[in-house]
C-alpha cells in the first residue's frame, strides 16, 4: 500500500518516519496522498439514517504549483538581504511577527459570524486584503523556518504521518474530538 507519493518517504533514513511509515500500514489507515494536479475533487460517502450511501462530491481549490515554499524562502531571504535586516529577522522575532499577522487575519473574521467557504458574501477588495494578510503569515512561517532549520515541507510531511495515526478516518469520521478522547 503506497503512504505518500513523494520520494522522501522512500528514501529517508530516518527511523521514526519509517515506523510511523509501517504502523500506518499495519493499522490501515495509510492512503494514497493525491498530488497537485491530481486532486480536483472530493468524493465522500456517508450511510443515511435508511443504510443507504450518500455520495457528496464536490470540487476542491487547489493551489498554483508556483511559486514552492523554497521558492517563497528565497525571494524572502533576498528581500531581507536587500535591507540588510537578517539583524532584526531572529526566531523570537520573527514569531512575534507572525503572531501579529495572525492577529491580522483574525480582525478580518471578527463579528462576521461563520463565514462560507469561499467567501462568497465578502467583496473583492476584502478578498484582496485577506489573501495580503495570509501571505504575511505564510512568509513569516517560512522564514521562521528557515531560521531555525525546520525543513517545513518535509516536516509536513512526518506530522501528516503522525495525524494520520492518531486520527484514523475509520475511529474520527465525522467527529471534532481530540485524538485523547477516543476510546479503543
Amino acid at each position: 500500500m503506497i503512504i505518500f507519493d513523494h520520494p522522501f518517504i522512500f528514501s529517508t533514513t530516518s527511523p521514526s518516519l519509517v515506523s510511523v511509515t509501517m504502523a500506518l500500514q499495519q493499522n490501515g489507515t495509510a492512503s494514497k496522498m493525491p498530488k497537485h494536479n491530481d486532486e480536483t475533487s472530493s468524493h465522500h460517502s456517508a450511510v443515511n439514517g435508511n443504510g443507504e450511501i450518500k455520495s457528496n462530491q464536490t470540487e476542491r481549490f487547489t493551489f498554483t504549483p508556483e511559486p514552492t515554499l523554497e521558492d517563497i524562502r528565497h525571494m524572502q531571504a533576498e528581500f531581507t538581504d536587500e535591507r540588510n535586516w537578517n539583524q532584526f529577522h531572529q526566531p523570537r522575532n520573527l514569531l512575534l511577527a507572525l503572531v501579529g499577522e495572525v492577529g491580522e487575519v483574525s480582525e478580518l473574521f471578527q463579528w462576521r459570524g461563520e463565514v462560507a467557504e469561499g467567501l462568497p458574501d465578502w467583496t473583492e477588495p476584502e478578498r484582496e486584503h485577506l489573501a495580503q494578510e495570509l501571505s504575511d503569515v505564510l512568509i513569516y512561517l517560512v522564514e521562521l523556518a528557515e531560521k531555525c532549520h525546520v525543513d517545513l515541507p518535509q516536516a509536513v510531511l512526518r506530522k501528516m504521518a503522525l495525524n494520520r495515526l492518531k486520527y484514523p478516518a475509520s475511529k474520527v469520521h465525522g467527529s471534532a474530538k481530540k485524538y485523547t478522547e477516543y476510546k479503543d
